[in-house]
Protein backbone atom coordinates (compact mmCIF):
# COMPACT_ATOMS: atom_id res chain seq x y z
CA UNK A 1 0.00 0.00 0.00
CA UNK A 2 1.34 3.56 -0.89
CA UNK A 3 0.29 6.13 1.71
CA UNK A 4 -1.21 9.83 0.33
CA UNK A 5 1.83 11.86 0.45
CA UNK A 6 4.05 9.73 -1.57
CA UNK A 7 2.31 10.98 -4.82
CA UNK A 8 0.49 7.76 -6.02
CA UNK A 9 -3.20 6.96 -5.15
CA UNK A 10 -5.08 9.00 -2.28
CA UNK A 11 -7.16 12.49 -2.23
CA UNK A 12 -6.47 15.55 -3.47
CA UNK A 13 -3.05 16.97 -4.75
CA UNK A 14 0.34 14.96 -3.55
CA UNK A 15 2.73 17.05 -1.88
CA UNK A 16 5.07 17.32 -4.50
CA UNK A 17 2.43 18.82 -7.42
CA UNK A 18 2.84 17.26 -10.93
CA UNK A 19 4.81 19.94 -13.88
CA UNK A 20 2.23 20.54 -16.09
CA UNK A 21 4.13 18.61 -19.62
CA UNK A 22 2.53 19.93 -23.37
CA UNK A 23 1.05 17.28 -25.60
CA UNK A 24 3.42 18.63 -28.13
CA UNK A 25 6.38 17.20 -26.27
CA UNK A 26 5.05 14.47 -24.73
CA UNK A 27 4.82 13.27 -28.88
CA UNK A 28 8.51 14.75 -29.24
CA UNK A 29 7.21 17.82 -31.62
CA UNK A 30 7.98 21.03 -32.33
CA UNK A 31 4.74 21.63 -33.59
CA UNK A 32 1.68 22.78 -31.36
CA UNK A 33 -0.51 19.79 -30.81
CA UNK A 34 -2.66 22.04 -28.30
CA UNK A 35 -2.93 25.02 -31.43
CA UNK A 36 -3.90 22.72 -33.98
CA UNK A 37 -6.67 21.19 -31.68
CA UNK A 38 -8.23 23.76 -30.85
CA UNK A 39 -7.96 24.79 -34.10
CA UNK A 40 -9.65 21.58 -35.76
CA UNK A 41 -12.48 22.02 -33.46
CA UNK A 42 -13.22 26.18 -34.07
CA UNK A 43 -13.28 25.78 -37.10
CA UNK A 44 -16.19 23.22 -37.31
CA UNK A 45 -14.26 20.14 -39.66
CA UNK A 46 -16.44 17.85 -38.09
CA UNK A 47 -18.82 17.79 -34.67
CA UNK A 48 -15.96 15.67 -32.68
CA UNK A 49 -12.66 15.92 -32.65
CA UNK A 50 -10.49 12.87 -31.78
CA UNK A 51 -7.13 12.76 -29.38
CA UNK A 52 -4.73 11.22 -32.23
CA UNK A 53 -5.97 13.81 -34.67
CA UNK A 54 -4.82 16.95 -33.74
CA UNK A 55 -1.16 15.10 -32.88
CA UNK A 56 -1.03 13.50 -36.64
CA UNK A 57 -1.74 16.40 -37.67
CA UNK A 58 0.91 18.42 -36.09
CA UNK A 59 3.54 16.06 -37.19
CA UNK A 60 2.55 15.54 -40.84
CA UNK A 61 3.05 19.52 -40.69
CA UNK A 62 6.56 19.26 -39.23
CA UNK A 63 7.40 17.14 -41.58
CA UNK A 64 6.33 18.72 -44.14
CA UNK A 65 8.02 22.12 -42.73
CA UNK A 66 11.05 20.25 -41.79
CA UNK A 67 11.33 19.02 -45.70
CA UNK A 68 11.14 22.55 -47.15
CA UNK A 69 13.31 24.26 -45.07
CA UNK A 70 15.64 21.45 -45.54
CA UNK A 71 15.81 22.12 -49.46
CA UNK A 72 15.52 25.93 -49.28
CA UNK A 73 18.57 25.59 -46.88
CA UNK A 74 20.50 23.64 -49.58
CA UNK A 75 19.16 26.31 -52.11
CA UNK A 76 20.09 29.28 -50.40
CA UNK A 77 23.93 27.30 -49.42
CA UNK A 78 23.99 26.98 -53.53
CA UNK A 79 23.62 31.18 -53.53
CA UNK A 80 26.67 31.18 -51.06
CA UNK A 81 24.04 32.78 -48.72
CA UNK A 82 22.95 32.57 -45.06
CA UNK A 83 19.32 33.91 -44.92
CA UNK A 84 16.44 32.01 -46.98
CA UNK A 85 14.89 34.03 -48.91
CA UNK A 86 11.35 33.40 -50.91
CA UNK A 87 13.37 32.67 -53.82
CA UNK A 88 14.99 29.74 -52.08
CA UNK A 89 12.00 27.87 -51.08
CA UNK A 90 10.72 28.30 -54.74
CA UNK A 91 13.89 26.57 -56.04
CA UNK A 92 13.62 24.05 -53.39
CA UNK A 93 9.72 23.79 -54.30
CA UNK A 94 9.83 23.34 -57.86
CA UNK A 95 12.73 21.57 -58.31
CA UNK A 96 11.76 18.95 -56.49
CA UNK A 97 9.08 16.51 -57.82
CA UNK A 98 6.50 15.62 -55.15
CA UNK A 99 6.58 19.12 -53.58
CA UNK A 100 5.99 20.58 -56.56
CA UNK A 101 3.43 18.26 -57.19
CA UNK A 102 1.76 19.57 -53.67
CA UNK A 103 1.76 23.38 -54.39
CA UNK A 104 1.81 23.23 -57.74
CA UNK A 105 -1.05 25.52 -57.93
CA UNK A 106 0.59 27.79 -55.20
CA UNK A 107 2.13 31.23 -55.88
CA UNK A 108 5.24 32.11 -53.97
CA UNK A 109 5.42 35.97 -53.30
CA UNK A 110 8.93 36.92 -54.80
CA UNK A 111 9.64 33.49 -55.56
CA UNK A 112 10.47 34.62 -59.37
CA UNK A 113 10.76 31.61 -61.99
CA UNK A 114 13.23 28.40 -62.56
CA UNK A 115 15.52 29.72 -65.35
CA UNK A 116 14.61 28.12 -68.26
CA UNK A 117 15.55 28.49 -71.88
CA UNK A 118 13.65 26.46 -74.69
CA UNK A 119 15.67 24.19 -76.70
CA UNK A 120 14.61 25.74 -79.73
CA UNK A 121 16.13 29.12 -78.70
CA UNK A 122 19.48 27.83 -77.72
CA UNK A 123 21.98 28.68 -81.12
CA UNK A 124 22.79 25.64 -83.20
CA UNK A 125 25.82 23.56 -82.47
CA UNK A 126 28.21 23.47 -85.49
CA UNK A 127 28.06 20.02 -86.93
CA UNK A 128 31.69 20.20 -87.85
CA UNK A 129 32.93 18.07 -84.66
CA UNK A 130 30.55 14.91 -84.37
CA UNK A 131 29.68 14.91 -88.03
CA UNK A 132 25.13 15.59 -88.66
CA UNK A 133 23.24 12.82 -89.33
CA UNK A 134 23.42 13.84 -92.81
CA UNK A 135 27.31 13.61 -92.92
CA UNK A 136 27.39 10.02 -91.31
CA UNK A 137 27.52 8.25 -94.44
CA UNK A 138 30.66 10.30 -95.94
CA UNK A 139 33.11 9.11 -92.37
CA UNK A 140 33.82 5.61 -94.07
Amino acid sequence: MSSPASGKGGRGKSKTAAKAVSRSSKAGLQFPVGRIARYLKTGKYAERVGAGAPVYLSAVLEYLAAEVLELAGNAARDNKKNRIVPRHIQLAVRNDEELSKLLGMVTIANGGVLPNIHQTLLPKKSGKDKGDIGSASQEF
